[in-house]
């Protein structure tokens, strides 16, 4: 994890700006869930802060989160998200992300730090995890019940449902931009 700017109080400011990475292969997608707030399933992805640019953020994240080397990166999208995380906000909480899919080599070494249970996910189960972040939003689990057994990470649900990975309805998206 990159060292992002901090007050004399040892507060973490965001910049505003990240990175996720798409790691596929045969078995699926590769998931996991956060060590640390947000809660969800979600991809490798983390801050730029210091990595200078998208690209090579993108690169150091998969390095530092799952402990593969990148060896090629297509880049699928970027956007704005209003979503929080757990920095302090300089400005409007968000964060402008740039989401790629990521070709990757060596062997699987999550980090004991950010990463826990690291899974390959099909495409059923990553649209069933998807419905549950949607039960989360619609207030049919609370926060403990959604972090204990999590769907994914809001913020990706916009990103995935964009990328053709879930299919959800404009509804139960515009629901889960109120729990981001």
């Amino acid at each position: 994890m990159t060292t992002a700017a901090a007050s004399p109080a040892g507060e973490s400011y965001c910049d505003h700006t990240s990175v996720g990475v798409l790691v596929s292969g045969p078995q699926g997608l590769l998931l996991f869930e956060r060590a640390t707030p947000p809660a969800g399933l979600a991809p490798v992805a983390g801050h730029i802060d210091q990595h200078g640019s998208p690209q090579q953020a993108a690169r150091n994240e998969v390095a530092e989160e799952v402990g593969l080397a990148v060896t090629h990166l297509h880049p699928l999208l970027t956007q704005w998200r209003p979503n929080r995380c757990r920095r302090t906000p300089t400005s409007t909480v968000g964060h402008q992300w740039w989401i790629f899919q990521a070709e990757v080599c060596g062997d699987l070494r999550p980090s004991a730090e950010e990463v826990r249970a690291p899974r390959w996910v099909h495409p059923a189960q990553l649209q069933h995890a998807a419905l549950r972040t949607v039960d989360y939003a619609a207030g049919h689990l609370t926060r403990t019940e959604f972090e204990h057994r999590p769907g994914l990470e809001p913020v990706w649900c916009h990103f995935l449902h964009a990328l053709q990975l879930i299919t959800l309805p404009p509804s139960a998206i515009d629901r889960i931009d109120t729990v981001l």
